[in-house]
């Protein structure tokens, strides 16, 4: 009915589980004094579990069907822990304090007085309504929380990414200037000795050629085989490390840095095809 029991005779269990509870609030008080909040918390902790295995050793719920007046005194030493957590929690967890506090139909205690003057949970004393301190967290709702932060997260990007600015104007005819052609990649091996750079095979439609591209650190050379691309076909050669690369392969970057080809993978589009 609410009613706290009293106590029958305590076993050495019951003893030393009430004199560790005693030791608490100054350990705790003092921690906080010095500004050791993550200490203060985890003794604070600590007096939760020492109830949680006073319970679990006891087993009051076993106990009941074969000495109740054993109980009694499992259940009073049980609402002392409650009691005392309810004002220890209350630098941490506020409401959950407020909360308990309600539960038992106490108040919150003065840390300044000795722990024989706290208000606690006396026998004859009548607590209230009980309810669940803390709601299990649903895999479902989890995920959705995960869900937004992912969604945060990319348009986070797309806010704060930084995008080159346009480039001095060019005429038509500088643009005409450049050969685009689709291509396909037939070959690619790691260039030695150089992390960033395959050497690779291209087929343009005008001939097989080497190209010298700096993805290595982005694809494998088994990746990159069979892929469609844009090379830019009359670019000046270049020597990279006694290789000479004859063209440039189009790319660009994600907004986490990756490199993806910019390809023309529409069926139909043959090799050597000019893009204009």
């Amino acid at each position: 009915d609410g009613i706290v029991p009293a106590p029958n005779e305590f076993s050495d269990v019951d003893n030393q589980t009430l004199a560790e509870l005693k030791a608490y609030p100054a350990v705790i008080s003092s921690s906080i004094e010095r500004y050791r909040f993550r200490e203060a918390q985890g003794e604070m902790m600590n007096v939760a579990r020492l109830g949680n295995k006073y319970l679990a050793d006891e087993e009051p719920w076993k106990m009941v069907k074969t000495d109740p007046e054993r109980v009694k005194t499992q259940m009073y030493v049980a609402l002392k822990i409650a009691s005392v957590l309810a004002t220890l929690c209350e630098p941490f967890l506020p409401f959950t304090s407020k909360k308990l506090t309600k539960i038992l139909n106490i108040e919150v205690n003065d840390w300044n007085l000795e722990f024989e003057n706290w208000n606690l949970t006396t026998a004859g004393h009548k607590i209230g309504e009980a309810e669940i301190l803390f709601s299990q967290i649903e895999d479902a709702e989890i995920q959705k929380q995960i869900d937004k932060l992912e969604a945060t997260k990319v348009a986070n990007k797309a806010e704060n990414a930084v995008i080159e600015p346009q480039k001095e104007t060019s005429t038509f005819e500088d643009f005409s200037k450049l050969d685009l052609r689709v291509g396909t990649i037939i070959e690619a091996e790691k260039m030695p000795k150089a992390n960033k750079l395959l050497v690779l095979k291209v087929d343009t439609g005008i001939d097989v050629r080497t190209i010298v591209s700096g993805i290595a650190e982005h694809f494998s050379p088994e990746e990159v085989v069979g892929k469609r691309v844009t090379v830019l076909v009359n670019l000046a050669p270049r020597a990279l490390r006694g290789v000479e690369s004859q063209g440039m392969i189009l790319m660009t970057n994600l907004p986490d840095g990756k490199l993806v080809f910019v390809n023309p993978d529409v069926d139909g589009v043959s090799n050597g095809a000019l893009i204009s």
